[in-house]
């Protein structure tokens, strides 16, 4: 194994080690939720570009490290108590990369003028968040998991008679 594999590994199994509160990943989508709301109430994408930002840095640092799963490590999680269990953080990442494209495409959508793009991308950006903090279903991470079954290489077993 070369080490450019060796480190590649490396980097899969740290990601595959980080752990995330649920608790916070429904807190994030209830403040995702709020902010996509008000970019629909008031026709106006700037709280759309502050949640692509929010979005982004879940992306490029991790969920933890954005600034509502600061928020929530710093101010929430400590008047909750410890979790009963621990998540994986790789398929909430992955949902913050889908919900990224989803912003990215609403803001293209309102500062081009085609406002119905906007607010069509914006709502199902908006639908995710909401299912995801009202019962705690995230689309973007059952799409991740999804990919990663279809993504497997399946064993084939011949059979022979």
């Amino acid at each position: 194994m070369s080490s450019q594999s060796t480190d590649q590994q490396a980097q899969v199994d740290q990601r595959r080690e980080a752990q995330v509160d649920p608790r916070g990943l429904r807190f994030a989508a209830a403040v995702t939720t709020l902010v996509l709301a008000l970019t629909l109430i008031l026709n106006n994408p700037w709280p759309l570009a502050v949640q692509a930002g929010v979005f982004a840095i879940a992306v490029a640092f991790g969920v933890q490290a954005s600034p509502y799963g600061l928020i929530f490590k710093r101010l929430v999680r400590p008047r909750l108590g410890p979790p009963k269990e621990l998540e994986s953080a790789v398929p909430p990442r992955f949902a913050q990369l889908v919900g990224l494209v989803f912003a990215v495409i609403g803001l293209a959508g309102y500062f081009s003028g085609a406002v119905v793009l906007g607010v069509v991308a914006t709502g199902f950006a908006l639908v995710a968040a909401f299912v995801n903090a009202a019962v705690g279903l995230c689309l973007g991470c059952e799409a991740y998991l999804l990919i990663q079954r279809i993504r497997a290489p399946h064993s084939t077993h011949a059979t022979t008679t």
